[in-house]
């Protein structure tokens, strides 16, 4: 099995509870450094929960089960950090 593969069986364990919430997440690549970037999509666009569930669900999801996968971004997420993020508007 290739590493895309193993990363979207890894998926597989947590997209239940990611569709449960109308979202989903898609792999855009996986780079020759191993790093898995990943589109949020649905709810999980644009949910404030979002970058939780990217570090507490998604990223050990991958890396418990792909553990040569050095690290997992999101690629339509802003970082919590960014002194530009803004809070989404939540209805």
């Amino acid at each position: 099995m290739d590493l895309l593969q193993r990363v979207e069986g890894a998926l597989d364990t947590i997209r239940p509870y990611l569709e449960a919430d109308g979202g989903n997440v898609s792999v855009e690549e996986i780079t020759p450094e191993n790093v898995v970037k990943l589109r949020l999509l649905g709810a999980c666009g644009s949910c404030p929960m979002s970058i939780m569930t990217m570090k507490a669900g998604i990223e050990q999801a991958i890396k418990k089960s792909v553990p040569e996968i050095s690290a997992v971004e999101a690629v339509n997420l802003t970082d919590i950090d960014d002194p530009n993020a803004v809070m989404p508007n939540v209805n």
